[in-house]
């Protein structure tokens, strides 16, 4: 009697709730909308990247606010920045701000306390005024191997960009070469002060790496802290068929703008399996705001790929070829 009773008010609410929204105003009904959207967005950053599949790699761009001595010594910080990067094989870091040499090697000492294989790639320092930053890539070398003589800085002879991006060629490992998923990064960080501007130079970037560095390869993949969300890339934005993978989400850990995406050819790039988004560590970790703002004041972004060449698997022999065990 009892569950009866409670379903019958239950329909009632039900029903009262059906009642007052179709007697609502317009604005009204656009504005619950709009609380309910951002109710279901918020309670999707409460969750770490899923697991991969053993056929898909995870990469990911983190801007670790001032990388240098005095967070490397921090063991609370770094204890963070190590969870958080173990769910990627390759993780393109920028803000690397140290007079020392010992801020990466150090910290990929203790991604790899764990029996983790991780490695990096560092560029020079680059900047116009006395603080200077450099660019990293961080990768696990049981899924992901470089070439390091195609490790490159951008040349930029006009000093259009405040710092020019890293650029690398990576492969994924445990496949014959002609089937793994090949790939360009390019790290970039753009200027505060002259963000428009450096955006309507991406553009000419995009192309110059892709098709006039000399390495041939299509599958292009421009990752960083642009400081401006999708609506703002101007040239960049109008590259054809250029994607980007987020949208409306927040990147930095107040939750309050969108300054970080990773974005490439998506006719091209069709090893993207669809699936990306922000790691909102803040929830993950249960931290206070202050905690999370002394890890960074970014989140980090990251997208799917399949590590295949072209996104499937070739058939041989009748069966799908898979890649090696990691």
């Amino acid at each position: 009697m009892k569950k009866f009773f409670a379903l019958i008010v239950g329909v009632l609410l039900v029903g009262l709730g059906v009642y007052a929204f179709n007697n609502m105003s317009p604005e009204d009904k656009a504005k619950l909308k709009e609380a309910v959207s951002k109710l279901m967005t918020k309670e999707a950053f409460n969750k770490a990247p899923p697991v991969s599949p053993t056929d898909a790699i995870k990469i990911a761009s983190f801007n670790i606010q001032v990388f240098g001595e005095k967070k490397i010594n921090d063991r609370a910080i770094v204890d963070v920045l190590v969870k958080v990067c173990r769910h990627f094989d390759v993780i393109a870091v920028q803000e690397v701000r140290s007079v020392q040499d010992n801020v990466l090697p150090l910290f990929v000492e203790a991604l790899n306390a764990d029996g983790s294989r991780y490695n990096f790639v560092i560029g020079p320092r680059l900047g116009r005024s006395n603080s200077k930053e450099q660019y990293a890539i961080i990768f696990d070398t049981d899924s992901i191997e470089v070439d390091r003589n195609q490790l490159y800085t951008l040349d930029d002879p006009d000093d259009l960009l405040h710092r020019q991006p890293l650029v690398g060629l990576f492969r994924v490992r445990g496949l014959p070469p002609e089937q793994a998923f090949t790939f360009k990064l390019i790290n970039m960080h753009t200027d505060p002060d002259e963000v428009a501007k450096e955006l309507d130079v991406l553009d000419d970037t995009f192309y110059a790496i892709r098709d006039n560095d000399g390495i041939v390869e299509d599958d292009v993949i421009l990752l960083g802290d642009l400081n401006a969300d999708e609506s703002h890339f101007g040239e960049l934005g109008r590259v054809p068929n250029l994607g980007h993978v987020i949208s409306g989400q927040a990147t930095n850990t107040k939750r309050t703008r969108e300054y970080d995406n990773i974005l490439f050819d998506i006719k091209n790039t069709v090893e993207f399996t669809g699936r990306g988004g922000v790691f909102d560590f803040l929830r993950e970790f249960n931290l206070s705001e202050d905690e999370a703002s002394a890890v960074s004041d970014h989140f980090p972004v990251w997208a799917e790929f399949s590590v295949f060449e072209g996104g499937r698997p070739p058939e041989v022999a009748g069966r799908e070829a898979g890649p090696a065990a990691r």
